[in-house]
């Protein structure tokens, strides 16, 4: 029987702080399950049954987390949406994941309730905490339902989206689990014991990025099912992080590398008059660190953050503090629960040092991507995975990343998918070619270059850079947009019509290293 989960721990300890809104209005257990188990009665209100699935396009609100421990103990799938998306691409994933009901924000309502206008999605199941017309009120799934817990309680799972080469997003599909929510939520939970982090810790967690990414929601959960406290920002500050840090004596925190730059560009002054001495687990991936950067940090912070290299579909591997100062640039070593190996392209093996491609495993987990047996079966080898990451391993079985998956582009964090951009200016009826890759960004680790052929006896100028720009607001993310387009006359592909990306992206990596 599950000793934790926050459905159990609530009851035990209604008075516990949960969760610390934005705005610093504290929320207890009790409170936080009492909106949970409406939300459960609400939705089968609806006709939502098990194995049905929501999606949440949300900001960092306690709202977020009702719907997703909602879900979570009712048997239903949860597909959190990136809320920088644009109305096709919410659309995409809504239909895709066959939603039954959408929640959104405020900020979200506009581009959201455009998205699900298009779709024709029934006003009937689709709820916001704002007051768009678009939308129901969130209150309104809620009002008059009990706030007992539910009958029929089964797990319920996320479904995130990662998009692929192809530059549709997938959605990583795991079968429902034949258990009660405490047990399935207790063995998620206790994947942060691999950092050291126990269910006894008076923990506070601090959540400094949206909670659409995978890591971001999973770490607030787990966190939140060890009966620790999860203090959530809107919109994320280094001055922000480290008056939080200090006011409510955070411990643990998951981070991505551009917010360590931020901190370190921060006055020496008010570095060095930081509080962080509550500090215990600070926790990083998305991205590659730089090596002086991690170093800095921990020179700043103590031996307290930890890295790890896992992905939507599975992971993995760990650096302890030691572990990376005793090898710089590591992402660690394989989980108790994982093992990993490095293959060549020609499908042997590879010997230490080697470069391969990186794959793992992990016991008996499996994942499926939604509707894409293809690519589900394209990514396996047996019993091992892999994201298309290139790798290495030392003789003591520490993993080097060398390169990432053939052209993703990582910036602040985020991977973005050049071909799903590139899909798009092909679109453009002055576009005859185009080839979309990541260049070195100071600040954000890469930025989005484009580089278009037009069409023949067009012309380059800023007028039809400008109609481009143009064109990819009305149909991508933000962070999707091309900072920069150049023009050429021609793209570099060989007879077969294959484009040599690299003729165009290395020059702009020369002498720098895209791994670190």
């Amino acid at each position: 029987m599950a000793t934790y989960g926050f459905w159990k721990l609530a009851q035990e300890d209604p008075s516990h702080i949960a969760v610390i809104e934005p705005d610093g209005r504290a929320i207890s257990a009790g409170e936080l399950l009492a909106a949970t188990n409406r939300v459960v009665h609400g939705l089968r209100a609806l006709g939502l049954r098990h194995g049905d699935t929501i999606a949440a396009m949300m900001t960092n609100e306690a709202a977020m987390l009702e719907v997703y421990l909602g879900a979570t103990q009712a048997g239903l799938y949860v597909t959190p949406i990136n809320s920088h998306l644009a109305p096709p691409e919410i659309a995409y994933i809504v239909e895709d994941c066959g939603a039954k009901a959408v929640f959104a924000s405020p900020r979200t309502e506009a581009t959201c309730g455009k998205a699900l206008d298009d779709l024709g999605f029934a006003r009937e199941a689709r709820f916001s905490t704002g007051s768009s017309p678009a939308f129901r009120r969130y209150a309104e799934l809620t009002a008059g339902q009990p706030s007992t817990l539910p009958g029929d309680r089964r797990a319920g799972l996320p479904m995130t989206y990662t998009s692929g080469t192809t530059g549709k997003p997938k959605g990583v599909r795991r079968p429902l689990p034949p258990a009660d929510p405490e047990t399935v939520a207790e063995n998620f939970a206790l994947f942060l014991m691999l950092f050291g982090i126990t269910p006894k810790d008076a923990g506070v967690h601090l959540v400094v990025s949206p909670l659409y990414h995978t890591a971001v929601l999973n770490f607030a959960t787990n966190h939140v099912h060890l009966g620790h406290t999860a203090v959530l920002m809107d919109k994320w500050t280094p001055e922000g992080t480290l008056e939080r840090i200090a006011k409510y004596r955070v411990t643990t925190s998951h981070m991505v590398p551009t917010q360590f730059k931020r901190l370190l560009s921060l006055p020496e002054a008010v570095r060095s008059g930081a509080d962080v001495s509550s500090l215990r687990h600070m926790i990083h991936s998305a991205a590659p660190c730089p090596v002086d950067v991690k170093r800095q940090m921990l020179d700043w912070w103590g031996d307290v953050i930890y890295e790890y290299y896992a992905a939507s579909e599975g992971g993995g591997t760990l650096a302890t503090p030691a572990d990376w100062r005793a090898h710089p640039g590591t992402v660690g070593k394989a989980w108790p629960i994982s093992t990993l190996k490095i293959v060549k392209d020609d499908g042997t093996d590879a010997a230490v040092g080697e470069v391969g491609t990186v794959y793992m495993s992990m016991g008996q987990h499996k994942f499926e991507y939604h509707k894409d047996k293809s690519k589900t079966d394209a990514s396996y080898k047996g019993e091992f995975f892999t994201v298309g990451d290139a790798g290495y391993l030392d003789a003591e079985g520490f993993l080097f990343l060398c390169d990432r998956k053939a052209d993703m582009i990582i910036s602040g964090g985020v991977n973005i998918y050049p071909a799903e951009i590139e899909a798009t200016l092909t679109g453009h009826p002055k576009v005859a070619d185009v080839a979309v890759f990541g260049i070195p960004d100071e600040d954000w680790g890469e930025q989005v270059k484009a580089v278009v052929e037009l069409g023949e006896g067009l012309d380059a100028s800023d007028a039809v850079r400008d109609e481009l720009f143009a064109y990819c607001r009305e149909r991508l993310a933000s962070y999707k947009i091309p900072k920069t387009i150049d023009f050429v006359a021609t793209l570099p592909r060989d007879p077969n019509g294959k484009l040599y990306k690299r003729k165009l992206r290395d020059p702009y990596w020369a002498g720098r290293d895209r791994a670190i």
